[in-house]
C-alpha cells in the first residue's frame, strides 16, 4: 500500500495530465457531434476487431458441428437441383426461389445476445462489403433479423429477439397476416399478433414472412404455432410461435437485399 502512495506521489503531475486530458477528450466528443461520431465509429471498429478474433478461435473448436450444418445444407440445395418441383409442405426456404429481385450476401455472427430485451447481433460484412440498414437476415432454417447500423467491415442487426422488432409475418397455409413481435421472455419464442380471430388457426401451423415489406421477401421460415388466444377485445388472436432458428447458437447467415427497394420507397412517398 506504501508503495501505491509513493507511485502516486511521485508522478502526481504525469497522472494529473492524464487525468485531465482524459475529461476534456469526454467533453470534446460530448459536445462536437463530428467527433462523437468518429469516435463511435473507431469504438465499432475495435469492437469488431476483438468480436473477430474470438469469433475465429471459437470456430475453430465448433468446425465438426458447422461442418455437419454445411452438408445439410448442401445436400438440401442438390436435391433441389435435380427436382424442379419443390414441395409445397417444405419448412425451408431456398433464395432460389425468390427470383432475381433480392441479391444474397454471406456473413458470420461475430457476437449474439440473447438474454436481454434488446438483443443485437455483430455480423462481420459491412459497407466495404455493400451492406447497407434495413437489409434482412436470415439462415439457413429461417428468420434472424434487420441490418441496424454499418462499419466499414461490420454491422449490427437487430435481432427477432428484440422488443423493438416488427416484422411483417403470416399463416402460410391461409395468407392471414399480422406482426411480429417478442415478448422478452424466451428466446424459444416469438409471438404473432394481429391476427384475425376469423383466421382457422391450428397448433403446429407454419409461420412465414408475408413480403409485405420492402425487407424479406414472403416466404422465409420463421416457426410454427405453439399455442394461441384471443386479445382483451377478442378480436384478434395472440399467437406464441416456437421458432425454426435456435438464436442461442447462430452462426453463418445470408443477408438479403431487396434490388428494387428504393424503386419500391419512391412509389409509396409519392402517393
Amino acid at each position: 500500500m506504501q508503495q501505491i502512495i509513493n507511485f502516486i506521489i511521485r508522478n502526481k503531475n504525469f497522472l494529473l495530465f492524464l487525468l485531465l486530458f482524459g475529461f476534456s477528450l469526454l467533453f470534446t466528443i460530448q459536445s462536437h457531434s463530428y467527433h462523437r461520431s468518429k469516435f463511435i465509429n473507431s469504438a465499432n471498429f475495435l469492437t469488431g476487431g476483438v468480436y473477430n478474433s474470438i469469433n475465429n478461435i471459437n470456430n475453430y473448436f465448433d468446425l465438426k458441428t458447422q461442418n455437419q450444418l454445411l452438408t445439410e445444407e448442401n445436400k438440401r440445395l442438390r436435391s433441389l437441383l435435380s427436382n424442379s418441383a419443390i414441395a409445397l409442405d417444405s419448412v425451408f426456404t431456398d433464395s432460389l426461389m425468390f427470383g432475381k429481385s433480392y441479391n444474397f450476401y454471406t456473413s458470420n455472427v461475430i457476437k449474439n445476445s440473447y438474454s436481454l430485451h434488446n438483443n443485437i447481433l455483430t455480423l462481420n460484412k459491412g459497407r466495404n462489403d455493400s451492406i447497407k440498414q434495413d437489409f434482412g437476415v436470415i439462415s439457413q432454417k429461417g428468420i434472424i433479423g434487420i441490418v441496424d447500423k454499418t462499419s466499414a467491415n461490420y454491422a449490427t442487426v437487430i435481432s427477432i429477439l428484440n422488443t423493438t422488432s416488427r416484422i411483417s409475418a403470416q399463416l402460410k397455409k391461409t395468407n392471414h397476416f399480422g406482426t411480429l413481435t417478442w415478448n422478452g421472455t424466451s428466446p424459444e419464442f416469438n409471438q404473432l399478433i394481429d391476427i384475425p380471430k376469423i383466421a382457422p388457426v391450428v397448433k403446429g401451423d407454419t409461420i412465414i414472412t408475408s413480403g409485405r415489406s420492402s425487407i424479406f421477401p414472403k416466404g422465409v421460415p420463421i416457426g410454427i404455432v405453439e399455442d394461441f388466444k384471443l386479445d382483451q377485445a377478442e378480436n384478434y388472436y395472440e399467437i406464441n410461435v416456437r421458432l425454426f432458428n435456435d438464436m442461442t447458437s447462430v452462426e453463418h447467415v445470408y443477408i438479403i437485399e431487396n434490388a428494387n427497394k428504393e424503386e419500391i420507397k419512391n412509389l409509396l412517398s409519392d402517393n
